[in-house]
């Protein structure tokens, strides 16, 4: 089996790859592990661990081949994506398409998601042609993932930064891209 991992960045035609990590509609927690590549169940004292929350209102994931550098300010971890579709099972690797940056911190490190559409058409759940356009018609959608991601971990443990375009999140995917 591959290393989810290790994949690169952008797909052959172009498109951003996200590694589906927690399925929508979940409040169950999944996460990679590095050493084997693999998508596996958040261990925490011996129990698989729960979200205490609403379930995640997205597909939450990675970006593969990123980290985002704690010499650089970064969490360690690989950058994370949100993709607005249908629920996927964990392991589901997609081309997607950035619409926008959701900017936060966690503990004073950064922990931006690049928040994103299935590139495929048939995949979407909303048409989007970037950040103004969803900033004009699903801005309800933004408030969501706001107050989701301010309370989903307790109160007070991260802080939102505000929001930037599609172009900010590729730019941001580049910048902890892992050079080979």
């Amino acid at each position: 089996m591959e290393n989810l991992w290790q994949l690169p960045s952008f797909s052959a035609s172009g498109h951003l790859n996200a590694v589906v990590e927690i399925p929508a509609g979940t409040n169950r927690k999944y996460e990679l592990d590095r050493n084997t590549g693999r998508i596996r169940p958040d261990v925490r004292e011996g129990r698989q661990r729960m979200v205490e929350f609403l379930p995640y209102p997205v597909n939450y994931g990675f970006v593969p081949s990123t980290v985002m550098d704690k010499a650089r300010g970064g969490d360690g971890d690989p950058i994370d994506v949100l993709v607005l579709a249908e629920s996927v099972p964990s392991g589901t690797v997609l081309e997607v398409r950035p619409i926008g940056l959701l900017l936060l911190q966690d503990g004073g490190e950064f922990d931006h998601k690049v928040l994103a559409v299935p590139a495929n058409q048939g995949q979407q759940i909303i048409e989007v042609a970037g950040w103004q356009d969803f900033q004009q018609r699903y801005s309800a959608i933004r408030h969501i993932l706001e107050l989701f991601f301010l309370y989903y971990d307790g109160l007070g443990v991260m802080t939102l930064m505000g929001w930037a375009d599609e172009n900010a999140a590729l730019e941001e995917v580049k910048k902890w891209q892992i050079k080979a």
